[in-house]
């Protein structure tokens, strides 16, 4: 049985935010998971191949596959819904799968539509092998744990929990050359060295879909993951994409030995909480090739941080810039404006006090309350969301109104803060200085982005 895995074309520019184009990894996961038991794969990355509608029908045409996957988040799941009608129209006996974070949470609406068969629920690698087992062997899919059917919701599949287990992703299906960070084609790759997050932040979709438990990666099967990258795919720089990658400071410290003993010569950046970094674990980060971290701010309000689950205090922010500057460990820094409690005032002082953390890079985000997390359940219900179409769900554009700002106000809001960043004398000779090119495509890429 053949199997075609699609991320659909993104007609949308915004949401490539900031020149941003990264493997997808879920259905990557989904594809040496079944190569691994003898299926035919193929990946069609329409969105790095800058692919059209009609380049995507023809490829489908030439392929005919049996079974047909499709990724989609809140803000691509027009451009998933159209990639499922041209399936239906142009292998009309293929069956339709549909899935990701939107389809997961909102599986009702998208199966409402003649052109979806099937919605795989949550995490999908085995859901997705029972299924084209199932498929293959004519059985019936209203038995196969994690699948959301026209009449009918399964039972959930339960997490993985022995996250070796896993094959490595299917890069060899991929268009490796085609990703790039700010516009710049670097050699770049993402990797998960964990799943799940006990932090639970009322924003955040990522926990909602792979649950409080923090499951864990062996440093060596991580390290063998890196090794590929560089050994087969020539990469230099690698983006940790765990929810928070910092949790557990054994583990890391485990994974950073590993890397040094085998002078494995890669760049890497990854996610942290404020409050898990520390002198020793950002020295040790360092000598293993770290360069990176994003960090989350959210807001200069402590407020806010304690409304939305953060559990960080203003304190801990400025100790964590302080701790990467002194270890040379470019930041990125990021905020949301425009919650509900915020009002002009308190935005003002969260986008000056991110200047005085001196990050190396901010971004400047709107409040977007998606699907499957608490804040869109706590918006839904106090009917606060102004916009119902999805493809407004970017980060950049806005959705909820505040105390006093409106939605208009909150765009032009948001373009000032980038504007009043990026575009300080200080800053760009400073940052010039240290990464060259790499800044002037940055500024160029947010402030197109924003406007």
């Amino acid at each position: 049985m053949s199997v075609t895995f699609i991320n659909p074309p993104q007609t949308n520019s915004k949401y490539k935010f900031i020149g941003v184009v990264a493997p997808p990894l879920g259905i990557s996961y989904m594809a040496a998971v079944l190569e691994e038991n003898d299926y035919d794969v193929n990946i069609i990355d329409a969105s790095a191949l800058e692919m059209t509608w009609e380049d995507l029908e023809e490829e489908l045409k030439d392929s005919s596959p049996q079974v047909v996957a499709i990724t989609a988040l809140t803000p691509t799941i027009e451009q998933a819904k159209k990639t499922a009608q041209i399936v239906k129209k142009t292998c009309p006996h293929a069956t339709v799968v549909m899935g990701g974070y939107h389809p997961t949470f909102n599986h009702q609406e998208v199966l409402k539509t003649d052109y979806v068969d099937v919605v795989v629920m949550g995490e999908g690698e085995y859901t997705m092998l029972e299924l084209v087992e199932t498929l293959e062997h004519n059985g019936d899919l209203s038995q196969v744990r994690g699948l959301a059917l026209e009449n009918q919701v399964n039972p959930p599949r339960p997490l993985i929990t022995d996250m070796d287990a896993l094959p490595f992703p299917a890069r060899h299906l991929l268009p490796m050359d085609c990703y790039k960070l700010l516009n710049m084609k670097t050699g770049m790759a993402t990797m998960i060295t964990s799943r799940g997050c006990p932090m639970q932040c009322s924003f955040c979709a990522s926990a909602a879909l792979h649950g409080p438990k923090l499951r864990l990666r062996s440093p060596e099967n991580v390290v063998d993951e890196m090794e590929q990258l560089v050994r087969d795919h020539h990469v230099g720089t690698i983006a940790f994409m765990d929810d928070t990658f910092t949790l557990n400071h054994r583990r890391v410290e485990a994974i950073c030995d590993e890397i040094q003993k085998r002078n494995l010569n890669v760049f890497w950046g990854c996610t942290a909480r404020v409050d898990t970094l520390s002198d020793d674990i950002l020295e040790k980060m360092r000598k293993a090739g770290c360069i990176t971290i994003f960090l989350g701010v959210e807001s200069a309000d402590q407020q806010m941080l304690d409304s939305t689950n953060k559990n960080i205090t203003i304190e801990k922010i400025r100790q964590a810039f302080w701790l990467s500057r002194k270890h040379k460990i470019r930041t990125i820094a990021s905020v949301v404006l425009g919650m509900p409690g915020d009002t002009k005032e308190s935005i003002k002082r969260t986008v000056k006090f991110v200047r005085e953390l001196n990050p190396s890079y901010a971004v400047f985000s709107l409040a977007t309350p998606y699907p499957g997390t608490r804040f869109y359940k706590e918006s839904f219900e106090k009917n606060l969301i102004k916009v119902k179409d999805w493809s407004k769900y970017t980060l950049v554009a806005p959705v909820l109104e505040t105390v006093d700002c409106s939605l208009d106000e909150l765009r032009k809001i948001q373009y000032k803060a980038f504007r009043n960043f990026y575009l300080r004398p200080g800053y760009i000779i400073r940052q010039a200085w240290m990464d060259g090119p790499i800044l002037l495509k940055t500024i160029a890429g947010v402030i197109r982005e924003v406007i």
